[in-house]
């Protein structure tokens, strides 16, 4: 009988532990046939392996792909081993992951002519001390995006550097559960955007220098739509500044230079403990989708969104929005660091509880034109209770301590 009940048990045991019993190290050397024998690695690495990257330059001319569960790909370093796409044929990823339970960590990624790392369905994936970047500074030929997690659930984005992406240096699409923390965008359209995913955590992060430093949006005809529960929290957000780069048509093309966090048709998003400042437009923008759109089941307008104990710098004196100088203008000074559209009217108002003034644009239709705006100061709102904080599975968190 305990014979019997012990096979039993064995065959019950999820497919992964046998596999990890037998993990190895395929090692990839940087030198002449990178492409070949780092593709191949990914293609014959088997749960639990690691993919070891030596020191090195790898010069790739094709994008790569990793649809194996339980793997992990580990440089020797950021700034030691490099996967260089500058001579990269087409137009994709330089590294496409579609499998669950990942670990990408201690590598770089350079000049991809598409998006730097994507990942697409991978549950449970960890971005680890990662550099991503176009090493020409921003322009519009760089890929989209730099870290570009989507449609996935638990993501750990931790102490990842990216610089030039020409719509959002960090990104998560269409997601649940996420941290965004300790990492560092520099000079991308949007320095960390989350769009459109439920339940993330921006946190002790650096945005500067980008045209938008962080992004909150909720946007139509996606499978997945309604974003809600994000708190931003103890970042830096400063000097975003740079004008926008992005593609025309893409929708951070309308993202205004000069622009701290912006949230757009989001809900239940958390403004707090942050520096933001130096932004000529506004430290914090909250607006409705602004575009005509056909998809019923699509709410344009943001909701519960509160502002609080952040530390705001100089902001408003260059307006880089339509109408932005006229409305200085009538003003009579700078803008207040923190702008409303007025998307909604009272009911959809932000809860504003930081020591500085708030505008009210009184555009309550985000379709209506700037002449039926009524601006106005916005009077200060009631703090909601706090969201919970996010968490992750242990063994996301114990990778990377």
């Amino acid at each position: 009988m305990r014979k019997r009940l012990f096979a039993s048990i064995i065959l019950l045991l999820p497919a992964f532990a046998v596999s990890v019993s037998q993990a190895k190290t395929i090692n990839v050397a940087a030198g002449p046939g990178a492409q070949e024998r780092l593709q191949e690695a990914l293609i014959l690495a088997e749960p639990g392996d690691l993919v070891a990257l030596g020191a090195g330059r790898f010069e790739l001319t094709d994008g790569l792909s990793l649809d194996v569960d339980n793997v992990t790909v580990e440089g020797q370093g950021a700034g030691a081993s490099i996967l260089d796409f500058a001579k990269q044929v087409g137009s994709g990823e330089g590294l496409l992951v579609t499998s669950d339970d990942v670990l990408l960590r201690d590598f770089a990624v350079e000049n991809t002519k598409g998006d730097g790392i994507k990942s697409k369905g991978a549950n449970r994936i960890v971005y680890h001390k990662l550099r991503v970047e176009w090493t020409g500074g921003p322009l519009t030929s760089n890929g989209a995006y730099g870290i570009y997690p989507v449609e996935s659930r638990d993501i750990l984005i931790d102490s990842v550097f990216v610089r030039g992406a020409s719509d959002a240096g960090i990104y998560v699409g269409q997601s649940r559960n996420i941290i965004v923390r300790d990492s560092t965008a520099i000079e991308n359209v949007a320095g960390i955007e989350i769009e459109n995913s439920y339940d993330a955590d921006v946190h002790d992060n650096v945005a500067t220098k980008n045209t938008g430093g962080i992004l909150v949006f909720d946007l139509p005809n996606l499978p997945q739509m309604g974003g809600r529960n994000i708190r931003v929290f103890s970042n830096i957000i400063i000097n975003n500044m740079t004008a926008n780069f992005a593609p025309k048509g893409n929708i951070v093309a309308n993202v205004p230079a000069g622009t701290g966090v912006m949230v757009m048709a989001n809900r239940n998003v958390h403004i707090f403990d942050n520096v933001i400042g130096d932004h000529g437009t506004a430290n914090v923008m909250i607006i409705g989708y602004p575009d005509k759109f056909d998809d019923p089941n699509y709410d344009p307008l943001p909701a519960n969104v509160a502002i609080w104990d952040n530390q705001h710098l100089r902001a408003g004196w260059a307006p880089a929005f339509p109408g932005g100088a006229q409305i200085i203008a009538a003003f009579g000074a700078d803008l207040p660091p923190i702008f409303w559209d007025g998307a909604g009217g009272d009911a959809h108002a932000p809860a504003v509880a930081d020591n500085v003034p708030a505008f009210n644009l009184g555009i309550a239709n985000p379709l209506a034109g700037r002449e039926t705006a009524k601006p106005s100061l916005l009077a200060p709102g009631e703090i909601p209770a706090a969201l919970p904080g996010i968490i992750l599975p242990a063994r996301m968190e114990a990778a990377v301590r």
